[in-house]
């Protein structure tokens, strides 16, 4: 897999590797219980968030199918969230993401990155069919509403519905001469 032009730079905002001084910054998101409503995971511990901290240092490309590309998301010199590429299958032509913070603008770098040097066939992402705001965001970023898998989801609550979506290569490629 070739070396990512890493950091990545948008209009307003910086994707590059996590750092140990991470860890405030992470912990104010992902400990906030408003943040893990979606997840089946509980708000993290400040233990937690120092072991993930520790964990998303070394995840600064896709070579196989087991790893995972986690950024932090900077503004203004402030990390104010996260996103996250991994391999579907062993091909490593296949991707999902999962973004925080300012999501439009950062998940759009990524998908930069996912069609660009990683050269992958296919993104998707997978939303809890109650996170308006997730599969709103899908949608704006062009992804496709590819279906509906009831009670599918596992929830604090019990079972979710999770939507579906996927954005091909050449969709991203197509809308992105068109800019």
């Amino acid at each position: 897999m070739p070396n990512l032009p890493l950091p990545v730079h948008t209009e307003r905002l910086v994707l590059r590797p996590f750092r140990l001084d991470d860890v405030d910054a992470t912990l104010a998101y992902r400990g906030d219980p408003g943040v893990a409503r979606f997840i089946p995971r509980e708000p993290w511990t400040r233990e937690q968030t120092q072991e993930r901290v520790r964990e998303y240092l070394g995840r600064t490309s896709i070579t196989g199918s087991s790893s995972v590309l986690s950024l932090a998301v900077e503004r203004s010199g402030r990390m104010i969230g996260d996103v996250v590429l991994w391999p579907l299958d062993d091909s490593l032509t296949r991707g999902e993401v999962a973004g925080r913070g300012y999501a439009t603008e950062a998940v759009m770098a990524l998908f930069g990155l996912a069609f660009g040097p990683l050269r992958m066939h296919r993104v998707t992402a997978n939303v809890d069919a109650r996170n308006t705001a997730s599969w709103r965001l899908c949608e704006r970023l062009g992804m496709t509403r590819e279906g509906l898998l009831r009670r599918d989801l596992p929830a604090k609550d019990g079972w979710a519905d999770r939507l579906v979506y996927g954005l091909l290569a050449e969709e991203w490629l197509d809308r992105e001469a068109g800019s």
